[in-house]
């Protein structure tokens, strides 16, 4: 009797609205196995998730499980994430905000609905003098297709893509039309919802839960103010160092203006309507660059676009120090002399 080791079996998981369970399940799948989920019907935007995690989706319309399971079985060639089929796929309406939750709430979720705003940032009190106490919101812009400072920020882009406070969605669409995998992440269900109809895929989660690819992403965005998330720039910059893979980068963008503030805000809009207040901050790009040197990063870019600055940042590879230079090892001799043993390059 020959025996023969058994041919890698594909893990066939049906998906019928399942987004949020969606990446729980395709990180417990060993890599050595081929994942084609069906789309079985979601309006949920699952199958782009699924493609956002390195998954290739077959699309089965009929709500049944095992025309899913058959459909995910038939003969086919292994199809990258860009050529999924049903691509787009119709969502449903935004999910109602929970009150007083920041970015939740109504003033938020209807901007995001007609496009426009006013909107703001409301600092609470105490001010310094001279101080505004509106910070516009351009929400025009987030809500329109990528402008040139975007478009350039997006060719620097290695993906599988994560962007943190993915707002409308236009960024992880664009990528998503691209061919790149793309994943946004935001708190806000409006946004959720949005970006999904654009054809992006994205959760709700705060970047300070576990995320999909932890460890695994190739570029992480963190634009339009964003660096401003959770009121201090320095454990941000350290939870992204944790999200990108070695070698990967950072694409932030900083304020206009080359400030340092840390603050307790509210967004309101022109009529008074307001959510709750939270903490976020304002960082140029000198304060950036210091957090992003404390937090163990490299820089390796820096410009301005259109008004915006921008920097790049990379996570050290492995055997690189802070500054991206070869790790040097430190021993003794036996005389208790200090020896520094050089890289294989003898770079010091």
């Amino acid at each position: 009797m020959i025996e023969t080791s058994p041919s890698p079996v594909d893990v066939v998981p049906p998906c019928l609205d399942e987004a949020e369970a969606r990446p729980w399940v395709l990180e417990r799948v060993p890599p050595s196995r081929r994942v084609p989920v069906v789309g079985n019907g979601s309006t949920d935007g699952s199958a782009d998730i699924a493609c956002a995690l390195g998954a290739y989706v077959v699309h089965e319309p009929r709500r049944d499980f095992g025309a899913a399971c058959h459909a995910g079985q038939q003969p086919r060639s292994v199809r990258s994430p860009a050529q999924r089929v049903a691509s787009t796929v119709p969502t449903r309406p935004p999910v109602l905000a929970e009150p007083g939750e920041p970015w939740v709430e109504d003033p938020y979720a209807r901007a995001l609905q007609t496009g426009r705003g006013p909107l703001y940032l409301r600092r609470m009190a105490p001010l310094a003098p001279g101080v505004a106490e509106l910070l516009p919101l351009d929400v025009e812009r987030w809500c329109a297709a990528p402008d040139a400072a975007d478009i350039d920020v997006l060719h620097r882009c290695t993906g599988p893509v994560l962007d943190v406070g993915c707002g409308p969605g236009r960024l992880v669409a664009a990528l998503a039309a691209r061919g790149i995998p793309a994943l946004g992440v935001d708190v806000s269900p409006a946004v959720v919802a949005r970006t999904r109809r654009l054809g992006g895929a994205a959760l709700r989660r705060s970047v300070f839960d576990r995320l999909p690819r932890e460890s695994r992403w190739g570029t992480v965005l963190l634009m339009d103010g964003n660096v401003g998330i959770g009121g201090d720039p320095m454990p941000l910059l350290a939870r992204l160092r944790d999200a990108v893979r070695p070698g990967g980068r950072l694409l932030a963008e900083a304020a206009g203006d080359d400030v340092d503030e840390r603050l307790t805000v509210r967004v309101e809009d022109a009529h008074g309507r307001h959510g709750r207040p939270f903490s976020w901050a304002r960082v140029g790009p000198t304060a950036l660059l210091h957090a992003a040197d404390v937090t163990g990063w490299i820089v390796t870019g820096r410009w301005t676009a259109q008004g915006r600055p921008f920097v790049e940042l990379h996570r050290p590879n492995a055997g690189q120090d802070r500054h991206g230079m070869p790790k040097q090892e430190h021993t003794t001799a036996d005389d208790g002399t200090a020896i520094t043993v050089l890289p294989a390059d003898g770079r010091p």
